[in-house]
């Protein structure tokens, strides 16, 4: 799994008081221990910016290649356009993702062409001027007849383009959080050369903190069994990277090591897990078979619920 590290991110109290007093040792800090701890590449979400916004995405770029090298990937995420373009002149060709671009016209219009000429991959997100799709079929619909051709009209190879369904959270919209899996599912098995993208903390916001590391790490299994390439996710979560690599490895070893594995294969098979395949006397098993009732759309959500 390609991991996106996530944690330069200005929505951090810690993140964004470092930025405003140009704290180069915390980014430094920071984007080596995401690199160290399994990092592929780094998100930089440095927000909107409107005015500083150049400033910013030159000054930080700088940093993180002082701190981890100018050969890493990095991910320019934000919606100013002059500062994303800052970004590319700093990050070599072939090395840079802009997060990122929808089916919003100005947005068609104008990222595309910026992501050609530097070599960038791009984001695309499954949203338009109306909304994000509730349907899993409604979103490929978007990326299929809107994203991937303007990427092709203006002459960036579809493998450069990395869908993203939009992972939205289960607290307040859960019935979208199946349709995301779904629509990852289609998408792979478009026959286009798609690759495809999750944030995966998404999921989990407005859940209480004790509660949002297991949801992460189920929907985790979920999203690798249909073909997930990338996901922007923590890489200091242990277990996180635990749950994956007992999916890469097929590590049945252990009781919660089978059910992890029973998920992804139902679920990589559009089938589900069902009670017999749960020890209920296991605290660990329940735990995760509650978290999918709940990814599921079957048991509205609800903190007492994944209380085991």
């Amino acid at each position: 799994m390609y991991i996106i590290g996530e944690n330069i991110h200005i929505i951090a109290p810690k993140v964004k008081d470092a930025l405003a007093a140009r704290d180069g040792a915390f980014f430094v800090d920071l984007a080596r221990k995401q690199m160290q701890d399994g990092a592929q590449a780094l998100d930089l979400n440095i927000g909107p910016q409107k005015k500083a916004g150049p400033e910013v995405m030159n000054w930080l770029v700088d940093v993180i290649h002082e701190a981890v090298g100018a050969n890493v990937t990095i991910s320019l995420d934000t919606t100013n356009l002059e500062a994303i373009k800052a970004g590319l002149k700093k990050v070599p060709r072939g090395k840079a993702i802009i997060n990122s671009f929808s089916a919003e016209a100005e947005r068609l219009e104008t990222v595309p062409p910026i992501a050609f000429e530097y070599g960038a991959k791009l984001v695309g997100l499954t949203m338009a001027k109306e909304g994000i799709p509730v349907s899993a079929e409604a979103r490929v619909s978007l990326a299929l007849e809107k994203l991937a051709p303007r990427c092709e009209e203006v002459g960036m190879p579809l493998d450069h383009l990395i869908v993203d369904p939009l992972v939205l959270t289960v607290s307040g919209c859960q019935e979208y959080v199946p349709q995301c899996v779904e629509a990852v599912r289609i998408l792979k098995q478009s026959g286009m050369p798609l690759l495809t993208n999750a944030g995966l903390s998404n999921v989990s916001n407005a859940v209480p903190p004790e509660m949002r590391p297991l949801i992460n790490r189920t929907y985790m299994v979920m999203l690798m069994a249909v073909g997930l390439d990338y996901v922007i996710a923590d890489p200091l979560d242990k277990k996180l990277k635990e749950f994956i690599r007992i999916v890469e490895e097929r590590d049945e070893s252990t009781p919660v090591n089978k059910l992890v594995l029973t998920l992804h294969d139902r679920t990589a098979a559009g089938e589900e897990v069902t009670p017999d395949d749960v020890d209920l006397k296991d605290s660990d098993q329940v735990a995760i078979w509650k978290t999918i009732q709940i990814l599921m759309n079957k048991v509205i959500y609800a903190p007492s619920y994944l209380n085991v």
